[in-house]
């Protein structure tokens, strides 16, 4: 063809393209070996070790505790009661506010008493009518008995005069009952408080008709003071508190000399007095549990029926116990347990036997010396097996850390 060149390779000879096809491995081979090269040449970052822990360590505190029996209960009223119109009748007062604390005879509800008043002297003029026609009855009677001494009258008349005086009698005694039934009714138009306590919301309000077809609840009195706390101990914490009262020489008639202290939840410790009032005289074979109530004086209605209560009984005279923060102690399938150093500031963990609860503190019976040194925070730091470096504090009767650093870590 006129102006194109044509270029034809001699036999044997590569073309460009061909060429660099196979120079291209060779060239990423060398760079893959440089960079390896150069890397080599670096020297390698050296591990640094986590730094010890610094957790707060204390000995167990020593002090006096009074060993108690624990349990939990409720507040029961001494005494509820309903308040009832038993006689039907409009209602024409009620003489308190809601949730008021009355005294004892205070009026509450007063139910219409003019129909009861009309009745009681419809039976008092009865009584009256009768009362006067006996006393005739017994005048002529007298009369009678006398004429008939003197033959002049016959028995029979005497005898029909007595019948007559005797029915009269009867009849007195009769209307007797029905003035003092008449004066029931009309007392029960007047609802009064049988003991003090607390009134609940009225049911009915002034002009409702109450009492009919039977008695009408109006409202409900609760007694709050003195107060009952009702719980529940085991066999063999009702056998020990027998025995201590046996070692004091008292039998069941002494219940009231056995203390009991109770709390509220939001309450700390335990801030109310009472004592045992009552054991039930036989165990529920199907708890193994004995039903125990006390008695507290209630003023001011701290306690209310109903209520959760925390309780104690004291088993005896106090002694030196060692006591760690409730917080310290752990929890596993094996039980309680503590988290001690040994000589090498080494953490183990030590099997406890726990005791009751003061204030914060837990009292340590068996698996714990005076002298261990004892994990009190940071628990979750601290691995068995694993060193540490303690910082050692001490424990106050409140539970609280001395050093206040030393918690805040």
């Amino acid at each position: 063809m006129a102006g194109r060149m044509v270029r034809y390779a001699e036999p044997g000879a590569r073309t460009d393209a061909t060429a660099c096809s196979r120079r291209a491995p060779a060239h990423r081979a060398a760079i893959l070996l440089t960079v390896a090269l150069l890397g080599g040449c670096k020297e390698e970052s050296p591990l640094v070790a986590p730094p010890t822990p610094r957790i707060a360590v204390a000995r167990p505190l020593q002090q006096l505790v009074t060993p108690y029996l624990e349990a939990t209960g409720n507040a029961v009223a001494v005494a509820s009661v309903d308040l009832v119109a038993r006689v039907p009748g409009y209602l024409v007062s009620i003489g308190y506010r809601d949730g008021a604390f009355v005294k004892r005879g205070d009026l509450l509800f007063q139910i219409d008493p003019t129909e009861y008043q009309a009745k009681l002297q419809q039976a008092q003029a009865n009584l009256e009518n009768s009362q006067a026609q006996l006393v005739q009855a017994e005048r002529e009677l007298q009369r009678q008995v006398t004429l008939g001494r003197d033959s002049w009258a016959a028995q029979s008349t005497v005898d029909q005069q007595r019948a007559q005086r005797d029915g009269l009698r009867a009849t007195i005694r009769g209307q007797e009952a029905g003035v003092t039934l008449a004066q029931l009714d009309l007392s029960y138009t007047r609802v009064t408080a049988p003991f003090d306590g607390v009134v609940t919301a009225h049911l009915f309000s002034v002009g409702s008709l109450v009492g009919v077809g039977g008695p009408t609840t109006l409202a409900t009195l609760v007694q709050v003071d003195p107060i009952y706390a009702s719980f529940t101990i085991s066999e063999q914490d009702a056998l020990q508190i027998r025995a201590r009262m046996a070692a004091h020489g008292r039998t069941a008639r002494n219940l009231d000399h056995v203390p009991v202290e109770a709390g509220l939840m939001t309450e700390e410790g335990y801030p109310h007095r009472g004592r045992l009032d009552y054991i039930t005289p036989q165990f529920d074979t199907a708890t193994g549990t004995i039903t125990v109530r006390a008695v507290f004086e209630n003023a001011g209605a701290r306690l209310i029926p109903g209520a959760f209560l925390r309780l104690r009984i004291p088993m005896g005279e106090a002694r030196t116990a060692l006591l760690v923060p409730d917080q310290a102690l752990g929890t596993d399938q094996g039980g309680r347990y503590v988290l001690v150093l040994d000589q090498n500031n080494t953490v183990q963990q030590r099997r406890v036997r726990t005791g009751q609860l003061v204030g914060t503190l837990r009292v340590i019976e068996t698996g714990l010396e005076a002298d261990d040194r004892v994990v009190v925070n940071r628990l979750q730091r601290a691995v068995p097996g694993s060193r540490i470096e303690p910082q050692t504090v001490e424990l106050t009767p409140t539970g609280a850390i001395s050093t206040a650093s030393a918690a805040s870590r």
